[in-house]
Order: structure tokens, then C-alpha cells, then sequence
């Protein structure tokens, strides 16, 4: 070992004692990553649930780095003692020229501590809208929803926003804390329809639809309420009346889970169509344009 060294002194200039610290280095890196892949391979093996699997990678993937960088720092910490001077120069220009990444770390660590939002929560972040999927030391990614397509179902595409963006873009969260959103939908009839009977048909329709909702919602709110001000007089849905240029607008709001939305206006508006259909004196209005040529009886 002592002639090894020798030669590698010869051949290189690094001395003996840098040769040590590099070798040990490099043992803690084996180390380190032999163990990250031996519990991987165990999780592995007892687990096939998706988000278990990605937790435990995601946790190693912090805390093996932070280990081998405390480990290895303790090795060279001596070394750069020495350079105290030159490495507090060094290390305040690297902080103006790595600005942008140095605020998307502390956007990493905010998002770790205080929790604005966690892997699988639905949020909107500035015009982003999506599922969180992953969140990295330099940014995080989501799985868009709503742009061309309506109802906030998946596009299908893949956005990668950098952590920083917590810090400047408001963040809307659908899953944390409430986990309910309230959804309305407009129903137009015409003024000589029967308003009345309308709006009882639209009444039993969203109370059989939201029977269920509403008790969960109750436990949501008082949960919920441990850690913000969340306070709902009434959680029953309801339809409200009004009147435009064009026929009674009939709306109906009620809360939904927000990744369902897209189905109950599926399913409320499928009953609402065949019950109407049903009774002759329910007829949906819509804005309409007439044309008529001059001197021709324009017929109103």
C-alpha cells in the first residue's frame, strides 16, 4: 500500500494524506449507495403500493447525500479550514450567481416544512393548474389538468415548475384541508315553462346526489377547522333563481370532491335532461338571433 502510494504521489503530486481522504470518500459513496439500493430492493419487495414505493425513494434520495456530504465534510473539514478566507469570498459570489437555484432550494425547503401542498394534492399555482406528482430539491412537477380540456380532467402533460414559485405565485390547494369544492351548474328555461316544477325536479335530483357528500363534508370541515378558519353555515346543496334576457336561469350548487366534478355533472345533468323531457311544460331557453330582410313582416 505504502509503494502504491508512493507511485501515486510520483505520477500525480497528491500527497499521502489527500490520497487517504480521497479513498475514504470514495468508500462512503459505495457505502452509501449500496445501502440506498439494498432498502429500495427491500421496499421493493414488501410493498406494491405505488405511493409507498415513491415515498421511501424520494426520502433516501434526501438523506443519503445529506449523510455522505456530512461524512465527507468531516474528512476534508481540516483542508478547508485552511482556505477559511478564500472559501467565504467563494462561496458569497456563488450565492449572487446562483440566485435563481438558491431560491428554488429555499423553495424546496419550504414546501418540505410548512406544506403548502404534498405529492398528490390538486393545486393551481399562478395559471398552472395540476396533480402533484414529484417534488425536487430545484423544482417541483404536476400533471396538468382543464387548458383545452374542460371539466379539470388530465391533458395529459407533464409541468415542471421551479420551487422558487411558491415564493411569487399564489397557490390554490383543492386537497388539503377541505377536501371539497363547491360546483354550480346553470340550467336555462324559458319564461313559459314552469319554473316552479322545475326547480323542485332540480331539488330532489342534487339532494339524492349529495346525501352522502354532505356527511363527509361535516367531518372534512371539523377536521379542517383544528388548523384554519373554516366555517360553512349550510353544506346542503341548493338552486337558486334568476332572471336573464333570454329566460329563468335555474342554478344549482352543491360541493363535489374536485376530482369528480366532471362525473356529478355528468350524472346531475343526464337525470335533469330526462326529466324534463318528461313533462311538456319545461322547455330549455337559449339566446337566439332572428334576421329578417326590409319590407319583409318580421314576425315576433
Amino acid at each position: 500500500m505504502n509503494e502504491l502510494s508512493t507511485i501515486i504521489t510520483e505520477n500525480t503530486g497528491l500527497a499521502v494524506e489527500t490520497q487517504q481522504k480521497i479513498l475514504i470518500s470514495l468508500i462512503v459513496v459505495i457505502v452509501l449507495s449500496l445501502f440506498r439500493l439494498m432498502v429500495l430492493r427491500l421496499v421493493w419487495r414488501q410493498t406494491h403500493n405505488v405511493k409507498t414505493r415513491y415515498q421511501w425513494k424520494r426520502t433516501l434520495s434526501f438523506i443519503t447525500p445529506f449523510i455522505g456530504f456530512v461524512f465527507i465534510g468531516a474528512v476534508w473539514l481540516p483542508v478547508f479550514e485552511e482556505f477559511g478566507t478564500f472559501l467565504g469570498l467563494f462561496t458569497a459570489g456563488i450565492a449572487i450567481a446562483l440566485k435563481d437555484p438558491l431560491t428554488n432550494l429555499a423553495g424546496w425547503f419550504f414546501i418540505l416544512f410548512r406544506k403548502p401542498f404534498s405529492v398528490g394534492d390538486r393545486v393551481q399555482i399562478g395559471p398552472n393548474t395540476g396533480d402533484i406528482i414529484d417534488v425536487r430539491p430545484f423544482q417541483f412537477t404536476m400533471l396538468e389538468i382543464g387548458n383545452w380540456v374542460e371539466a379539470d380532467q388530465s391533458t395529459g402533460r407533464i409541468i415542471h415548475l421551479p420551487n422558487g414559485k411558491v415564493f411569487s405565485e399564489p397557490q390554490a390547494n383543492y386537497s388539503s384541508g377541505f377536501e371539497y369544492i363547491w360546483n354550480e351548474i346553470k340550467v336555462n328555461i324559458t319564461f313559459e315553462s314552469n319554473w316552479e316544477k322545475a326547480k323542485t325536479i332540480l331539488e330532489d335530483i342534487i339532494k339524492k346526489h349529495s346525501a352522502d357528500v354532505e356527511i363527509s363534508a361535516k367531518k372534512e370541515i371539523l377536521e379542517a377547522s383544528k388548523n384554519y378558519m373554516i366555517y360553512y353555515k349550510h353544506l346542503t346543496p341548493i338552486v337558486y333563481t334568476d332572471v336573464k334576457e333570454f329566460g329563468v336561469r335555474l342554478t344549482v350548487r352543491y360541493l363535489c370532491n374536485p376530482r369528480q366534478r366532471r362525473g356529478s355533472e355528468n350524472e346531475i345533468w343526464q337525470k335533469t335532461l330526462r326529466a324534463f323531457n318528461a313533462d311538456a311544460n319545461i322547455n330549455f331557453a337559449y339566446p337566439t338571433t332572428r334576421f329578417y330582410k326590409s319590407g319583409e313582416s318580421a314576425d315576433f
